[in-house]
């Protein structure tokens, strides 16, 4: 590498560990580049003039007397025209064999917006999977985890996502991905001649671990343009976050830091929360909504990675496999979007807030009759209907495969609300029933109230 005017140069480390190289240097900045024996490095720690230096690659082979060159800025990304379309690793390098990137150098990692500049979520953005924009709706500005077992198709899931959100711009930060999981998301997009809305940023299992605390502020920086410069509305999608927080821990005691719960650093929360905060709805219309993948370990809600994040999002949606359909459904009765009030009924149309409520009791109905059939209780004659209402509904409506329009989802609620239930059953205000349940399909045999008085 060519050295520069004002680069300063050392060639004393004093201390090396697995991650990390410390030195006495002179004005070294917090997360400022540097080159040690030719890799890259990025200051993280400054005690008087003693710097720890985080090395991405690892500091296997480099020696005491290694040259240490400070390059005089943190890390950055060209942002132009030719970022779309593009797949890029976690330094902004293209690695889709396209040429190199030619905007406009810009830092990543900045702070949050202001909140004086912040308006309050208020726009619909529609993914297409009934499981969210039926009973979580999401806005514009929100930020939500999905929480998921490493077996369940949560790839497959932010693929969907990328291809039916209704947002200008998708960016997809992926974190520990194998080879297989890049290719997928790379054949996916161009099969669907989606790319000229997708910019992606990629760490595989291939790359050094460290270089996956890069990608969320890629992704972040990238999206920032697009939603100041052009009021675009940019969804962001990360996965792994959990795989992110292992390198944070990993870096953290590799640094003789003292962990918190779960071996994770006592910067956990903070590390968290600077990513997630920067979701915003601009004034102008502007918007970054982040939609992230928290992998979760034998189900363990209550670990420190999907703890802190809960106190941190708006809401979350959880994965499971359906036995009885065999297909995975977002649950609706432990999935939750704490702003989906802020658009029901107001962006959507006015029967969204009834359907949802009554598909998720009558839900609710045959779970209590799965138990009872499944503790060897007798099962009504409405017992069985619950049943039955459950499969298509998770069939129809809950599984992920279904790509419909939000007016789409709440026509086939009422087609099974018809199906199986009488007008009186599902409970629904007489105004609404007026105007949306299908003609023809009241079921008369099945009303629980129209015995007579005598």
């Amino acid at each position: 590498m060519e050295k520069i005017a004002f680069q300063k140069i050392y060639t004393k480390i004093s201390k090396i560990t697995k991650a990390t190289c410390s030195l006495i240097a002179e004005n070294a900045g917090y997360e400022e580049l540097a080159l040690i024996h030719k890799r890259l490095a990025q200051v993280v720690k400054i005690i008087d003039k003693e710097v720890t230096l985080q090395v991405f690659a690892g500091t296997e082979g480099i020696p005491t007397n290694a040259e240490v060159i400070f390059l005089g800025r943190p890390p950055s990304l060209r942002i132009g025209p030719d970022l779309e379309g593009r797949f890029l690793n976690a330094y902004g390098d293209p690695i889709d064999g396209g040429p190199e990137l030619t905007g406009i150098e810009t830092e990543i990692g900045g702070p949050s917006v202001n909140p004086v500049r912040r308006e309050q979520p208020s726009q619909l953005i529609a993914t297409g999977i009934s499981g969210i924009d039926l009973n979580n709706t999401l806005v514009t500005g929100q930020k939500i985890p999905f929480f998921a077992d490493p077996d369940q198709p949560y790839n497959q899931i932010m693929a969907m996502l990328a291809l039916r959100t209704q947002a200008d711009k998708i960016i997809l930060g992926g974190m520990g991905l194998s080879h297989d999981d890049y290719l997928f998301f790379k054949n996916t997009f161009e099969n669907a001649g989606a790319l000229e809305r997708i910019i992606a940023f990629i760490n595989t299992t291939e790359d050094p671990p460290v270089e996956r605390l890069m990608v969320p502020d890629m992704a972040l920086t990238a999206a920032e343009y697009y939603a100041t410069k052009f009021n675009q509305k940019v969804m962001v999608l990360l996965t792994d976050m959990t795989l992110y927080a292992d390198v944070l821990s990993i870096v953290s005691n590799r640094m003789e830091q003292i962990p918190s719960k779960d071996s994770m650093p006592g910067s956990l929360y903070s590390d968290l929360a600077k990513i997630y905060e920067k979701a915003v709805q601009f004034p102008d219309g502007g918007s970054i909504t982040i939609i992230a993948v928290t992998t979760l370990s034998g189900g363990d809600i209550t670990h420190a990675i999907p703890d802190n994040t809960g106190y941190i999002t708006e809401g979350q949606l959880f994965l499971r496999r359906d036995t009885d359909v065999g297909k995975v459904v977002i649950d609706p009765f432990r999935s939750l979007s704490r702003l989906k009030q802020l658009v029901i009924g107001k962006q959507t149309r006015e029967d969204h807030s009834q359907v949802m409520n009554t598909a998720i009791r009558l839900f609710a109905d045959a779970a209590n009759a799965k138990t009872k059939q499944e503790n060897g209780f007798d099962l009504t004659e409405y017992d069985d209907r619950t049943l039955r209402f459950a499969f298509d509904y998770t069939e129809k409506l809950l599984a992920i495969d279904e790509n419909l329009a939000i007016n789409d989802m709440l026509d086939t609620g009422w087609e099974l609300f018809a199906a199986h239930f009488s007008k009186s059953e599902v409970g629904i205000r007489e105004n609404l029933l007026e105007k949306y349940w299908p003609n023809g399909k009241e079921n008369e045999k099945v009303n629980i109230n129209t015995e007579s008085d005598s």
